[in-house]
Parts: C-alpha cells; structure tokens; sequence
C-alpha cells in the first residue's frame, strides 16, 4: 500500500469525523453551492496517482459529498474528499476515493471509450452563465473523458482536449490526479476567477450511483447553477499561443472493374498520399483563429449502420472531426441549422472564436470539393452531389445569465456551378423559473436553385410553385420552433410546436422534410418507492402530431410507456403501446397500433446486455401497403479481461402484407466490434459487419445486389495515440456483396468488391 504523508492528518481528522459526528447525534446534512477556498501552490506537482507532492499543501479540499442519482442528497455509501489548486499554467484536481479495492469497476481503453465504469469527474464552467462547461472524467486506470456541456444540446462526447491525468488503485480504494492546462480553456481575463464547479464520482454497482460535492435540487433546470464555487483562483490568463497539427495520409484502394460482374476482379489504384496542416493562434485571452489547407477531415472508423430499408430521408451521424471542436457549443441550435457534416471534403477551412464578457461570436469558412446538396419534400429528402462550393456560417450569442441566453446565425453556401442557399436565424433560450424554461428558434431561408440537375422529373412542392428538380428557380421560406419545458423531480411537461414552410430550404443544415407542421406534448410522473425492488417507476404519456402546411394531417400518434429502474443489476426496463393513424402519399393507414419492450442490464463489470423488440402494424414505404412489422435490437458489451472489450450487437426489421403474410421488407444489421488495448497508449482493433436486405418488390431488377442482398465489411486498424490529436493509424477495409442476391433459389456468390490500406500520422505541436 503507498503512502500520502502529506496528507495523512487530514485523512485522519476525515474519517474520524463522521465518527464524532455519529456520537454527537448529528445527522448527515447536504450542501447546496458550497465553496472550496484554494491558493496558488508554489510547488511542482506530478501527476503520477501518488499525491505525496508538496504542491498539495496549498490545496483547497472539498469534502461532504451527496448521493444525488439514484437517492436524492443523501449520505453516500462510500466516501470521497476532492482537492484543487494551480499555477501559472494548470489546475489541479485530485480525488481520494474509498473503497473495497475488489470492487472497483475499471476498463483499459482508449480515451473516451468507457462506460460503466467507476470513473470522477471535475466539472467547470468558467463564465458562471449555466450555458456551457467543461467536463473532465478519469477512471481507476486513470483514462481520460472529456465533454462539453450546452444548455440546448446537453453533453458532447466529440469534444476533446490535451489534458494529463494517472490514477492508482490502493489498498483502501483509489487515487486520482488531473492538471487541466489554462491554455486549453476559455474563461474571463481578469485579476480573481469566479467559476462554478462542481466534483462529480460515478460507483456503479447494484445502481448506477452518482455522487456530487454540491447537493442539486431536483426542481431545478439549470444544473451548472446548482454547483459549488471555488474562490482563490487569481493572476491567471486564458488560453494563448500556437498550434500547428500536422497529417499525412497515405492510401491504395481497389474497386471492383464490373460493379455487375462478381467475376471482373478488383482494380488497384496506385498509391496515394497527402499532407495536412492546420494552425490555431490565440490572438488574445479572447479570440482564437483556426485555419487548415487541405484538412484531414477523414474518420478512422466508419458510421455504425442504421436501419434505412423503410426510410424516406437522409439519415443522420454524430459528427467526429476533430476541426470541429474548438467552438462548437457556438454553433448548435434547435433546429441543427448548421449540421456539419455537411461540409464533406474541404480543401481549406478557416473559422474564429471569441468569448468577450457574456458575448460569444463564431465564424467558419470551408472551400468544400464534394458539396452534398439537399432537396427535403413533404414526404422524402432528394439528394445529389453539387461538386465545389464555399459554406459560411456566422454565429453570435448572448448570456442573459442563469442558463439564459439569445443569439443568431447566418449561413452561406455558393456552388461554383451555379445557385446558392442562405439562411438567418434567430434562437433564445429563457429560464422562466427554477422549473420552467422556454425555447424557440425561427429561421428564413433563401434559396437560388442550381440549373440543369433532374432529381426526379414531375414531382412539385411549394402547392405546385415550385419542381423539384434543380432548374435555376428562385425562392424562400421560413421555420418555427417554440418549446415550453416544467421539470421537477416528480412531474415533467414537454410542450413542443414547430413549422417548416414547403419553400424553406438549408444547405448547411439537417432538415429532411419541409411542407409540415408539428405538435408535440410529453409528460411523467416519477414514483420513487422506499422498498422493495423498484427505485423508480415512471409512467409516461405523449402525443404528436404532423400537419401540411395546406391543414392536411399526415399522422397522428398517442403513445404510453411505464419506465422502471430496479435497485438489482442497474436493470432498466420500459413497456410502451401507440396507436395512431399515418397518411403517405395518396394512402391512409389507420387503426395503426405497435407494443414494444427494452431492457438495459448490467449485473457485473464483464457484461452488459440491452434489447429491444417493437410488434404492431405499420405502413411499409417501398411499396406504399400496409405491414405486420417487427423490429428488434440486441446488444452485448463484453470484457472477458480488462483490456478485452467485444460488442456484438443485432439489428432486425421485416415486414410481412398484413393478411396476406408475404413479406415486403427485411433487413438485418450484425455488427462486432473487438478492441484489445495493449496499453493506454497502443490498441488492436477489428469491426465486422453484415447486412442483409430484401425486398420482393424489387428482386426482379438488374442493380438488385447493389442496394439489397448481403454485404460484408471487415476492419481492422492499429491505433497508437500520444493524445487526442497526436495519432498514428495503420488499417485496411474490405466489403463483400452477394451478386446472385435477386434470385432466391441460388446459392450465395459473394465477391469483393472494394477494399483499401491506408496509414495516417498526425500530430499536434504546440507552441
């Protein structure tokens, strides 16, 4: 066992505390924004999990925590102490965290990549606005997460920065240091800091259980105004300086010559290699400048396949580049009016942040040569590829204060061929009452066509104004969002209302449908029994509804659910029935109903298991008729060692006439993924994938194996990483397809049809 000899007096007055406090007959009593006071320490720290550094002498420490999730406030089962202090260039966190060492709950993985484990957290919000924060997460092998916490949005898992963190697992529980570089973060230029901050620890067991040094009220919205404060905090500078991230990438793909002939063979192209470089400035405490030639926008694993074989849209990713993260709790908006990955393959990127008092203005620019271009009707999205183009998007915005605030955008995307799509916007968000808050966005777009481009000859929207294929027409339109929110521990209300007019238009956004109005009304209420084996038991009532613009309703759900979380496994278990009636095209579909089921479960720290399963009637959209549906999902996340994980999961769709029983539709997604992480810095990882659609509907036509059939993907990839942004890759991909897919009766012919190698060196110098 080591030793902390600097702190071992207080750890002694720490634990016999509770002791003289018992005896006394004092009860545990929790602390609503409490306040830690702290110095500068003069001495170095080493973060190494051991905190025997006489840098922590001048460390202000934190003590009482809560139980706030599963219990509300109450005495947690296990006890913490948390320390914070810093210098010209860091803060420092430590956490001493007791516990029966056999029971700590750890994974080996690659940064960001945990989840169940027992992990601490040091959050922070440095303007004290309750509008955004940083989160600094570390588990026992001391693995770092890091997020970014908006009011609209709520946590971003993409955000990443370059922070040092160890951890120790003791005899008596575990050990953690942080330093969290002044560089890296944005807070107020002057002489004292007034940050809201909060420590956080995560112990799962039997629950999911969350403890925190700041008690929280459950009626109250606006969780960073309910944190703690650290005073002391004085002589520090924001971020400053210069970065520059370097990338090469190099690559050989192959294709196969006859995308018809499963016989042709692939064709190798000749190997391929490009350099990257982005730099970042801080020109001040207040604004940071950004730009890159050339940007590596690649993502090293590929988007996860959904479910799309009764779809009409496009369907929608988490965004991962990495360009993306300086300032993009900025840009995010109700109405996603700047999506992106929209921005798809730039041959040069520029974008500024600045942070002035409560004040926040952002900019990106990006010489885009691949440009999707995105067409939405009443009822399905049309989509094309509009070659090169240059995207804008200007973003300020407003803190009224306590989890309030008002801002706009104006976004701007000009094709070199032709036409061009503007939008400006305006958002707010205001907190009524601890419990009531409202938000709404409205946005007016205009829109100039690119000429000479069918999408599908014939088809109109706009009452008939306007067709949809790109021929140079000219027009605008708007959209509307207004939301009432009331939560409180026991009641929530959702009151949702939102329009987007049949001529409004983003190319910079996520908005698949227009020509819809939208209705939209959830509530529960949270039964919280003191035994037996339910914590929770929520029943659930919501209602929504779809409108044209012309008054004509396209669908109608109502929908219940009963939600429950049990005190055994962190199970988790949910009932739900809808019914409803859904108008597509010419066709009404009533007297539409669907049950459903899931369950999350996770009895030990080697396995956790989650399903789903949907049965009901639906309308099956490839071939407008109505479907006995079934939809199910299975997932395991496995950890046969601590550096093993395996997460296999199954999705399933299939459709049958309702009546009649022949099928319409099905599909199958299986997915694995297996990462051994050798240690934190160098991992081994493999994904296999395959998907399996049919439809009768279309098994008679030649490109049948094209869009249905089977398709196996295989990927594998070593990863070495110094840090978020300082990676080196060596990986390859390889897809199959079933070319006899349009006959039933034939065996299986699968041949490859695509595959590529390619290794990728990136790393941040910082100046």
């Amino acid at each position: 066992m080591r030793t902390y000899p600097l702190m071992t007096a207080r750890r002694l007055v720490w634990f016999a505390l509770p002791i003289l406090l018992v005896t006394q007959g004092f009860a545990f009593t929790p602390v609503f924004q409490p306040e830690v006071a702290t110095s500068r320490t003069a001495e170095p720290i080493h973060i190494d999990g051991v905190l025997d550094d006489a840098g922590w002498i001048a460390a202000g420490r934190a003590d009482g925590f809560v139980e706030r999730s599963p219990g509300e406030n109450v005495e947690p089962q296990v006890p913490t102490e948390a320390y914070i202090t810093y210098d010209d260039d860091h803060i420092y966190a430590a956490f001493v965290c007791t516990d029966d060492p056999s029971t700590v709950r750890a994974t080996m993985c690659q940064r960001d990549q945990y989840d169940g484990d027992d992990a601490v957290g040091l959050l922070i919000d440095t303007y004290g606005e309750g509008v955004w924060a940083y989160e600094f997460f570390v588990n026992p092998y001391g693995i770092q997460k890091d997020l970014m916490w908006t009011s609209v949005q709520g946590e971003d898992r993409g955000f990443d920065m370059i922070w040092d963190a160890a951890a120790k697992v003791t005899d008596d529980g575990w050990v953690v240091e942080m330093a969290i570089p002044l560089s890296g973060m944005r807070f107020p230029d002057g002489d004292q800091q007034n940050w809201r901050l909060d420590f956080w620890r995560v112990h799962p067991r039997d629950s999911y259980r969350q403890y925190s040094w700041s008690a929280l009220d459950p009626d109250e919205q606006c969780w960073p105004c309910q944190w703690g404060t650290v005073n002391g905090i004085g002589g520090v500078t924001p971020g400053k300086g210069f970065e520059v991230l370097g990338a090469f990438v190099g690559s050989r793909s192959g294709e196969i010559d006859d995308a018809f002939d499963s016989e042709s063979g692939i064709v190798d192209g000749d190997w391929q290699d490009d350099w990257s470089v982005g730099a970042k400035y801080s020109l001040s405490s207040d604004v940071t400048l950004e730009a890159s030639v050339n940007p590596d926008f690649s993502q090293i694993e590929a988007d996860a396949a959904q479910i799309d074989v009764n779809t009409t849209i496009q369907l929608r990713f988490p965004e991962r580049r990495p360009f993306f993260q300086e300032g993009n709790d900025l840009f995010r908006t109700m109405f996603n009016s700047f999506y992106t990955r929209m921005v798809s393959d730039p041959e040069l990127a520029a974008k500024a942040t600045a942070r002035w008092d409560r004040t926040s203005f952002g900019w990106v620019m990006a010489r885009d040569e691949n440009s999707p271009y995105i067409a939405p009707a009443e009822e399905r999205t049309y989509q094309t590829n509009m070659g090169r183009s240059t995207v804008n998007v200007l973003r300020g915005l407003h803190s009224l204060g306590n989890n309030s605030q008002v801002g706009g955008m104006i976004t701007d995307r000009r094709y070199d061929d032709g036409g061009h799509g503007t939008i400006y916007s305006g958002d707010a968000r205001i907190r009524l009452t601890n419990s009531l808050s409202w938000m709404g966005q409205y946005v007016h777009s205009f829109t100039e066509e690119p000429d000479g481009v069918a999408l599908d000859p014939g088809v109109t929207f706009a009452d008939g104004r306007h067709t949809i294929d790109l021929d140079g027409e000219s027009f605008n339109g708007d959209a509307f969002i207004t939301e009432l929110r009331h939560h409180t521990r026991t009641l929530n209300v959702i009151l949702d209302y939102n329009q987007v007019a049949g001529d409004y238009r983003t190319q910079t956004g996520y908005d698949p449908w227009n020509d819809q109005r939208n209705a939209f009304v959830y509530t529960n209420y949270n039964f919280y029994p003191e035994g037996g084996p339910f914590q929770r038991i929520t029943p659930n009532v919501f209602a929504d509804g779809r409108w044209n613009m012309n008054g004509d309703r396209k669908w109608m759900h109502m929908n219940g659910s009963l939600d429950m979380s049990l005190r055994w496994a962190q199970t988790y278990m949910s009932l739900g029935y809808q019914v409803g009636e859904e108008t597509w095209g010419d066709d009404k579909y009533s007297d539409l109903w669907s049950v459903s089921a899931n369950m999350h479960i996770r009895p030990n720290d080697s396995i956790g298991l989650f399903g789903f399963v949907r049965r009901g009637e639906n309308p099956a959209l490839l071939s407008n008729e109505r479907g006995d549906e079934t939809m199910a999902s299975i997932g395991l996340d496995l950890k046969p060692i601590d550096r093993l994980t395996i997460e296999p999961t199954i999705d399933f769709i299939r459709s049958d006439q309702s009546g009649a029983g022949e099928l319409l539709f099905e599909q199958t997604i299986a997915r694995a993924r297996f990462q051994l992480q050798v240690d934190p810095r160098l991992s081994l990882r493999l994904v296999v994938q395959h998907i399996k659609s049919e439809s009768p509907l279309y098994n008679t036509e030649d490109w049948y194996h094209l869009s249905f059939g089977s398709k196996w993907e295989v990927d594998p990839l070593v990863t070495y990483r110094l840090n978020s942004f300082s990676v080196f890759y060596l990986g390859s991909t390889h897809d199959w397809r079933d070319f006899n897919a349009a006959d039933p009766g034939a065996s299986s012919l699968h041949a490859m049809t695509a595959r590529k190698y390619f290794t990728k060196i990136q790393y941040l110098f910082q100046i």
